[in-house]
């Protein structure tokens, strides 16, 4: 395994404790946040520095290199990179018929001032980038059994 992945991981953990100091530092509304971005870098880091040691130890270099061969064999697949381009396109369109839709029902919200924080907006947005992910990964399946 390549040392700049190990490079990578110990930056995101010294990214993610300069979110921590931060978060511990200022008290206001913006230390969850700091502490949510503290948790992703710590948790990425420590992934990314662990896998570094599990794939770098003798024993596992054989089974490395087959998963990488592997990998490029699966990223180079022209079955599977038309069905990610076809995936990605259904995926695009429907986040667009979503996207017209949110805009018309915050619009109604608004007039009716129903909505006066953006604590909806973050949900409904949280729940769209969700939305994405799945169809993307559904479609995908899907065309991958058809053809």
């Amino acid at each position: 395994m390549k040392k700049s992945n190990l490079l990578v991981g110990i930056g995101y953990i010294v990214v993610g404790a300069a979110f921590l100091l931060l978060a511990l530092l200022f008290n206001g509304g913006t230390s969850s946040l700091f502490f949510g971005f503290a948790g992703a870098g710590i948790g990425v880091g420590i992934m990314m520095i662990a896998r570094y040691f599990y794939w770098s130890k003798s024993e596992n270099k054989g089974r490395y290199q087959e998963k990488l061969e592997n990998e490029m064999i699966e990223s180079h697949d022209e079955l599977k990179i038309k069905l990610r381009d076809k995936s990605g396109r259904y995926a695009y369109v429907f986040g667009l018929v979503i996207t017209t839709i949110s805009i018309v029902v915050f619009f109604i919200l608004g007039e009716l001032q129903i909505v006066n924080n953006s604590r909806v907006i973050v949900i409904y947005l949280s729940a769209y980038l969700l939305f994405q992910f799945i169809c993307g990964i559904v479609i995908y399946n899907h065309l991958l059994k058809k053809y």
